[in-house]
């Protein structure tokens, strides 16, 4: 028995309504009666008829008896007939048609006709008929009209009567959310809970007289589960949840945004209590001024003020609430956020790292991984990943896993995953040049060995100089912690290491190169941080001297808050920082120069080394592993061994089935 599917929701969350019956009513019959008139006249009209002059053609066939009868047409002035078979010319048709306007006029006809024996019938004209015959395709029109359009009209599923409704998602069951698929935002979750007892006892808050918020604003960076929150919301107060994006109330006609409000909330009133989600409001929701392009008959705007009023439109007894997410509050309007409508503003921060660990836990649920997969560890890998980013990570690692015919997911494959979803895909088929390769190797290599000489830096985990995304190899650092505070000495550290890559080209190659174009660009703008945000410059001090951000949305571009000679010394104090930098891991980078070529030797033979192996490599250790050759020939010996297995337990199924075949038919012969 095969499982039916369950019924579609239609539009608002109901039911879509039947199909309607066809039932043939007389509209019906006179289409199809009109239909075969038509292919009736149609076939007529493609039988050959030979057409004939009256004189002398038609009158000289009358004299020699070649006729066997006519139909005089008065009302179209023509003459149908047809020949005797005998005196049918050869190669032309049985029929012929005489047009002529002259017909009533002749008086020797009718007695000429009479005279050869011709059977006559004579046609009156008919006023009716032409008129019928000429309303038909004004008829067929009609016809077409009311069964296209007209009954689509009328059982709802056309898109005229539709037009203005709103295009909501509800959440069902097989979908729900709970706190429990939520992890990483425990302040957030804490912040929500007195909606979910609102939504569920609403009698606990009117006894005392509070006022619960109506407009909840969910705001955090991408990724980070605003919308999850939300569905978990309803979940866990077990109430229907009305989803829909800002974009889906613009259209290109003016007011079907603001109809498509009203029938939103409508519907949330007759469904309460419920929760209304509103994703990406700053899509309809940004600020309204002189200052934009948008006019004040706009319909972005008339949506807008449309939510305005039905927010304010609710009663007290309304158990509607309404959530809306964005990571955009700086350009909301304010008539928004004003209390009243969303006064509650949660932030949705990205997770910290007990935060990551459960959401890589909760993520691999899903799927087999090996028992001793760390997450905790691989949560400390991956400090500023959001939880969509977190959940991409576990996919693909079983796809990676799956790939290579795992039977789990192993703590490498999760590693893989993480740096792929980073950084992008490791281009292992990528021929490079011995030149460019060994370039890239004493880069990664300053790197690595500054980041592991300097105490106030995070600790390394592993360099590569495996092509990656745009990268031509990579030094990993893995952070003991998120960093809440940055200190002098942790950015001087950074900077440091950002320019080692750059120095140990130079000391070897004497040339410099574009490889060291994003660490250059990642100093600059963190020495400039320190400078005009953080207060760490020695002759500016601790005054700010960042943009005026607010002022984008009215005045066009950003403005500075200081003078030109201002933004020379921050300039002066930003080389200044960077310099210092520069000299201090060029001195360490000379003091260790044999380190350095070592760690370069060792990243050409085996491309990969993580924190132990470097600093085994560092203490004058030495490393003992499979090369990169070895560990393609056991990559390719376990996959010739996988094809063969599977050929195998192909021809073993093979045997199995031709022996029970004829295990049947000597069954078959014994009976």
């Amino acid at each position: 028995m095969t499982k039916q599917n369950p019924l579609k929701k239609g539009p608002g969350g109901q039911p879509p309504s039947p199909l309607p019956k066809y039932n043939r009513g007389p509209l019906s019959w006179l289409l199809i009666g009109l239909i075969i008139m038509m292919m009736v006249s149609m076939l007529m009209r493609m039988q050959r008829v030979q057409e004939l002059n009256y004189a002398p053609e038609f009158l000289d066939y009358v004299r020699s008896g070649a006729i066997q009868s006519v139909l005089i047409d008065e009302g179209k002035g023509k003459i149908r007939g047809q020949f005797k078979e005998e005196a049918v010319p050869e190669g032309k048709p049985v029929l012929f048609e005489v047009v002529i306007s002259e017909i009533l006029k002749d008086d020797k006809l009718l007695p000429l006709l009479e005279e050869k024996g011709v059977e006559v019938k004579i046609k009156k004209p008919d006023i009716w008929a032409p008129l019928l015959w000429n309303l038909v395709p004004f008829l067929l029109v009609i016809a077409l009209i009311y069964f296209f359009f007209l009954r689509n009209i009328r059982s709802g599923g056309g898109m005229l009567m539709n037009f203005g409704r709103s295009k909501h998602r509800i959440q069902g069951k097989e979908t729900k959310k709970t706190f429990e698929d939520v992890a990483g935002i425990e302040e957030a979750k804490e912040e929500v809970a007195e909606l979910i007892e609102f939504l569920k006892n609403p009698k606990k808050f009117k006894k005392i007289g509070g006022r619960i918020p109506r407009g909840v604003l969910l705001v955090g960076p991408p990724g980070c589960g605003k919308t999850l929150m939300a569905k978990a919301i309803a979940g866990e107060a077990d109430v229907p949840f009305f989803s829909i994006a800002g974009s889906d109330f613009v259209e290109m006609f003016v007011g079907v945004g603001a109809s498509r409000v009203r029938d939103l909330f409508k519907q949330a009133k007759d469904n309460s209590p419920c929760i209304i989600f509103l994703d990406e409001i700053d899509a309809i929701g940004r600020k309204r001024g002189p200052g934009f392009v948008s006019g004040g008959h706009d319909e972005r705007e008339q949506t807008l003020n449309a939510i305005l009023v039905e927010m304010d439109g609710f009663d007290t007894n309304d158990q509607v609430i309404v959530i809306a997410a964005t990571n955009r509050q700086d350009i909301l309007d304010k008539a928004l956020t004003r209390p009243g409508r969303f006064d509650r503003q949660v932030v949705v921060p990205l997770p910290d790292l007990q935060g990551r660990t459960k959401i890589l836990q909760i993520h691999a649920r899903k799927i087999k991984y090996s028992p001793d997969v760390n997450f905790e560890r691989l949560a400390r890998g991956t400090p500023m990943f959001s939880g969509a980013e977190l959940e991409a990570l576990i996919n693909e690692a079983a796809i990676s896993a799956s790939m290579q015919n795992k039977d789990f997911v192993e703590m490498s494959d999760f590693e893989e995953a993480r740096d792929k979803v980073r950084w992008g895909r490791a281009k292992r088929n990528r021929s490079i040049d011995e030149y460019d390769k060994k370039l890239t190797a004493y880069h990664e290599a300053g790197h690595a060995l500054v980041q592991s000489m300097l105490p106030d830096a995070d600790p390394l985990h592993k360099v590569s100089i495996i092509p990656r995304g745009p990268m031509g190899g990579a030094t990993f650092a893995l952070p003991e912690k998120d960093r809440l505070y940055y200190s002098k000495r942790y950015c001087d550290a950074e900077l440091q290491i950002c320019f080692a890559g750059r120095i140990a080209d130079l000391m070897v190659f004497n040339d410099i190169d574009s490889g060291a174009q994003s660490d250059i660009r990642h100093a600059t703008a963190l020495a400039r941080q320190m400078v005009t945000e953080w207060g760490m410059g020695e002759e500016v001090g601790p005054v700010h001297y960042g943009t005026n951000g607010s002022d984008m949305y009215y005045y066009g571009p950003m403005s500075s808050d200081y003078s030109q000679k201002t933004a020379e010394l921050i300039d002066r104090e930003v080389k200044k920082l960077l310099d210092t930098a520069y000299l201090k891991a060029e001195d360490m980078l000379k003091a260790n120069r044999d380190k350095l070529d070592a760690l370069a030797e060792a990243l050409l033979k085996y491309e990969t080394l993580d924190a132990e192996e470097v600093k085994l490599i560092i203490n004058g250790g030495r490393l003992e592993k499979p090369t990169v050759s070895d560990l393609l020939a056991l990559e390719q010996k376990k996959s010739e061994e996988a094809k063969n297995d599977y050929k195998k337990e192909d021809e073993d199924e093979d045997e199995d089935e031709a022996g029970s075949e004829e295990d049947s038919l000597e069954s078959d012969w014994r009976e």
